[in-house]
């Protein structure tokens, strides 16, 4: 039984660690100093994203597949609240990475 358990963790560390493919979109200057789930301001030009299940510190690298560029965000806030879009990332972040609109990236939880 705890053999199970403990392969059953270890494969759920390795799919999460995984790059992912998914698509992102972005907010910024619109929603500059409110608060974000996790309580603190948003900051356009701050690396940062908002995700709807990954912890609040969560540090993930976005790669857009389109030219290659990646940028690595912080998680503090929820969303999005778009059917299929994974994660949306400060307009900062969708700058870095060349993003205009929604874009399809790759994401991946740094460990």
């Amino acid at each position: 039984m705890m053999r199970t358990i403990v392969l059953a963790l270890c494969a759920l560390a390795l799919c999460e660690s995984a790059a992912q493919a998914a698509v992102a979109s972005y907010y910024g200057p619109g929603f500059a100093g409110r608060r974000t789930a996790s309580g603190e301001r948003f900051n356009p030009s701050a690396m940062t994203a908002a995700h709807r299940t990954l912890r609040f510190g969560t540090r993930v690298k976005v790669t857009n597949s389109r030219n290659g560029r990646s940028v690595v965000v912080r998680i503090n806030d929820r969303g999005p609240h778009v059917k299929g879009r994974e994660i949306d990332l400060s307009s900062g972040a969708a700058k870095a990475i060349g993003m205009g609109g929604i874009a399809h990236v790759r994401i991946e939880v740094m460990r």
